[in-house]
């Protein structure tokens, strides 16, 4: 769930965890809720000096600045387990006011202004001043000679009350005045806390001070006018660091509940073992993922795109929109498997859930975020999901780019075969079906492939036999199945499911009866059972089916992995209509339909083993296309054809789900990043599929709502999507299933009982 990807990333966010529970444990924070100025002194005096020392102020600004010459990726890392550790004081508006300011400085025309802010940068990254930002408008400013004369006030205003430094939005509505280089009427100024009047506010967060900041007639000479600050940057920079403050607090909550469910028994067993509590547990991780995924890729935009306003705007609109609303959900999700003990003044619970609310309050809600999103969406601005790969690609894209062209000058009709025979279609697998590649060279030979104008066979259910078939066959099934599956030529379907054995398949009846010396290779088994849900059962050629072969052995044992030949005479297939008037899918009745011996993958009564293979490759398969016509280019398509423009509310919903598809896609980007630095991709798999299964239905019911009365008319597209995508919810285990892997796998929650315990 954390931010962190890489090795460095993940060695400074354990750093920071360890130092924080160190240096301001609970008890401590405790401490601060009961004294006479609610912390501030002890923020002052000892937490400021230490976040000093350990370059954690100024872990983002340039060297010369007085920082460690990082960037905004390492403070959000740092934010989030700040936010774990839900550290009190004024860390996150003083690190927020030193990136508004040092970008000021950056780009300051003057060279006495530079060196003011300069100034005021090194003081926030020594620790010897504080500063806050204030996020709401409410001070407007006129021009004076040298500089502004600001009136006005704004609230609420986090950490104001600790602050030596304010830097505050002006508007300059009153008439003309000092304007930022390309930044229209935004402009904002840092201000001496000693000029300003300053009003305590009754703080929902009880670790955090607020205010209300007020100025009358005050003067800012120009050197304290932000001139230099880009449009937009400011609300970018809040988004970010926010957002991965909400980050820490959702782990947290999803820590906290998942080790309480572990150990609070009721009704004679762990409350973790009640689905309820371990589908809730496995939400809020899964809330917590998107989270992650959004912080990381808004403090990217920033840090690199400076360009690309509109794509860094996207980015962090993003972030705004599901991080904070993560930290939310999760922390009111704790508090709720936390049961009476979650509500009480003594548990922690409760301050880290009105930190989140705070945090969502101060960035202004998610839903003006969600529509802002939405708004840049239609006028086409995006984030691509690119990996920037390392230089060794380049030695590696050479060999591959030669291989693939004598391929590509091959006829058409060839390519396939070709693929197949040189390893192209299944990189990642052993040679000689694969290459043995490494993520690495998987991923230069995806972007080769497309540059030389191939496409590898669609391989269908083919894709999850492969690897059962390199792992549990024989040398004799390998050569004569996997060379026709890789190039295309053998269609498979899959005979798992059954009507009383779908998610559940180790209940599976069909049965398999040992046949002694008949047909031409000897003895065999004689399959007798029905399979139902099975694609492709019409067109295939081959099917992979699991039959029980000892029907007195446990559940998940005395199960077989047979190959059948679908063209047997006891093979019968009937098509199922499904709900949409489709019949793509099928039962398939098997009536003693004979298997040799030779055509057993793995062990007699250890097939479970193989399925498993096959239904791990089958997750990864769904998991990496998972919109089938019903993502967020097709949502905005919708919008960009309505007759009138979308209303506030449109926008907003539209916005969320645009929000929601962009983490989902980021999820899949940082599951193959960590592969490339040799870190586990942990939930990530598991978690996109879950999500984008329920996405696919959100947005098809978006679309087909946003069509009006025609929605009653059947066989048009957004009425054929919302029944179609009822089943995505159900294939390839269940969205109920999938919690359940989450919360066993993944959290470490009890599994369910055994039938009669």
């Amino acid at each position: 769930m954390a931010l962190a990807l890489t090795e460095e990333h993940l060695a400074l966010a354990d750093s920071v965890r360890g130092w924080a529970g160190h240096t301001a444990p609970p008890a401590a924070i405790r401490a601060g809720l009961t004294a006479e100025d609610h912390g501030a002194a002890t923020y002052r005096d000892q937490l400021r000096a230490g976040l000093a020392a350990q370059g954690l102020l100024g872990l983002h600004l340039p060297e010369a600045l007085g920082g460690q010459g990082y960037g905004l990726p390492e403070l959000a890392v740092a934010t989030e387990e700040l936010g774990f550790a839900l550290f009190p004081g004024a860390f996150l508006p003083t690190v927020l006011a030193s990136a508004v300011v040092a970008s000021a400085a950056t780009d300051a025309a003057d060279a006495a202004d530079t060196g003011v802010l300069e100034s005021l940068v090194k003081g926030m990254a020594a620790g010897t001043l504080t500063a806050a930002v204030a996020l709401a408008p409410g001070i407007t400013a006129v021009s004076a000679p040298d500089g502004l004369v600001l009136d006005g006030s704004c609230s609420p205003v986090l950490g104001a009350g600790l602050a030596d430094l304010l830097v505050l939005p002006v508007d300059m509505g009153r008439g003309g005045g000092v304007e930022a280089s390309g930044a229209g009427t935004e402009s904002w100024v840092a201000v001496d806390a000693a000029d300003l009047d300053i009003s305590p506010l009754d703080s929902l967060d009880e670790t955090r001070p607020i205010a209300r900041v007020s100025a009358s007639e005050l003067r800012v000479p120009s050197g304290r006018v932000l001139a230099g600050l880009p449009a937009g940057l400011v609300r970018s920079l809040a988004a970010t660091l926010f957002g991965a403050e909400a980050c820490g607090i959702a782990d947290w909550a999803v820590h906290t509940a998942a080790e309480y469910a572990k150990i609070r028994h009721q009704f004679g067993r762990p409350i973790g073992q009640f689905q309820g509590v371990k589908h809730r547990c496995a939400w809020m991780l899964t809330a917590a993922e998107q989270a992650a995924a959004a912080v990381w890729d808004a403090a990217r935009s920033v840090q690199e795109d400076a360009a690309d306003a509109a794509g860094r705007d996207f980015a962090t609109g993003v972030a705004a929109t599901v991080a904070v609303d993560a930290a939310v959900k999760c922390t009111g999700d704790c508090i709720q498997v936390l049961g009476g003990i979650g509500y009480t003044w003594e548990h922690d619970a409760h301050l880290y859930y009105r930190r989140a609310l705070s945090l969502r309050a101060l960035l202004g809600g998610s839903g003006v975020w969600a529509a802002e999103v939405a708004r840049l969406a239609l006028d086409g601005a995006t984030r691509p999901m690119r990996v920037e790969l390392p230089a060794e690609a380049e030695t590696v894209r050479t060999q591959v780019r030669d291989e693939l062209a004598g391929i590509a000058a091959a006829p058409p009709a060839e390519h396939a075969k070709r693929l197949a025979e040189g390893g192209w279609v299944a990189p990642h697998m052993p040679r000689p079906w694969g290459r043995d590649a490494s993520p690495l060279e998987q991923l230069v030979i995806a972007e080769e492939l497309q540059s030389a104008g191939l496409r590898p066979p669609g391989l269908g259910i083919g894709a999850w036999v492969v690897p059962a078939l390199i792992q549990y066959g024989t040398a004799e099934q390998q050569q004569r199945f996997l060379p026709a599956t890789l190039s295309g030529e053998t269609v498979w379907c899959q005979l798992f499911s059954e009507p009383g054995a779908g998610s559940d398949l180790a209940s599976l009846s069909t049965r398999a009866e040992r046949v002694n010396g008949e047909g031409e290779e000897g003895g065999g088994w004689r399959l007798t059972g029905q399979k139902v849900w099975t694609s492709l059962a019409a067109h295939a050629s081959w099917a992979i089916c699991v039959a029980r072969t000892d029907p007195g052995a446990p559940k998940h044992d005395g199960i077989t992995y047979f190959l059948v030949d679908m063209k047997d005479s006891g093979v019968t297939v009937r098509p199922l209509r499904e709900m949409t008037g489709d019949a793509l899918f099928n039962e398939v009745f098997l009536d003693g339909v004979f298997v040799p011996d030779d055509r057993v993958v793995g062990e007699v009564n250890n097939g479970w083993r193989v399925a498993r293979t096959t239904l791990a490759n089958e997750r990864v398969s769904l998991s990496q296309s998972w919109t089938f016509g019903c993502g967020a280019a097709d949502l905005l398509e919708v919008l960009r054809g309505l007759a009138e423009a979308p209303d506030a509310a449109v926008l907003e919903r539209a916005g969320h789900l645009v929000c929601e598809g962009h983490a989902i896609d980021l999820l899949g980007l940082r599951a193959t990043l960590k592969r490339l630095s040799g870190t586990e991709p942990g939930a990530t798999g598991s978690v996109r599929k879950l999500l984008g299964m329920g996405y696919a239905q959100r947005v098809a019911e978006e679309c087909w709502a946003l069509t009006g009365a025609d929605g009653a008319v059947a066989g048009t597209r957004w009425s054929r999507a919302i029944l179609f995508t009822r089943a995505l919810t159900i294939g390839g285990g269940t969205t109920d299933v999938q919690l359940n892997i989450i919360g066993e796998r993944i959290l470490g929650l009890p599994r369910d009982p055994a039938p009669g315990a």
